[in-house]
């Protein structure tokens, strides 16, 4: 973009230790660090604006390109009105039931749940004072 060679950028060092004094030179880079930066953003945002609108521009093309094809082919091919024929009777499973084929369903007996027996027998668990209960 811009055509700065290696040996322009030290003559611009040697000229800025000449000019800004040493106890300056710190703060004087973060300026032109910061301006620099600043640069850059504009220049990312500005190319992508510009590929954007490029984009843009060969879509439209492309689309009228598109458009033109198309109505080249539908003069050559008009497409042909389609006719419904009459039928000649109703089809030959009209009536036929959904479920041919499957069997009818079969009750079955209900199986009986018993229900889980209960332990009898007591922990034995100790209490705060170390005795035994039962």
């Amino acid at each position: 973009m811009f055509d700065v060679a290696s040996s322009e950028v030290i003559l611009l060092g040697v000229v800025a230790l000449l000019v800004i004094p040493p106890k300056d030179l710190p703060k004087a880079m973060r300026v032109a660090g910061h301006w620099v930066g600043k640069v850059r953003g504009v220049a990312t945002h500005f190319r992508s604006g510009f590929d954007t609108m490029l984009r843009e521009s060969e879509l439209q093309e492309m689309e009228k390109k598109w458009a033109a094809e198309n109505a080249r082919i539908m003069r050559e091919h008009p497409p042909e009105p389609v006719q419904m024929l009459p039928m000649a009777g109703p089809p030959a499973d009209a009536h036929a039931p959904d479920d041919v084929g499957d069997p009818a369903p079969v009750m079955t007996e209900q199986p009986v749940v018993a229900a889980a027996p209960v332990e009898a027998e007591v922990e034995v668990t100790k209490s705060a004072t170390g005795a035994h209960q039962a």
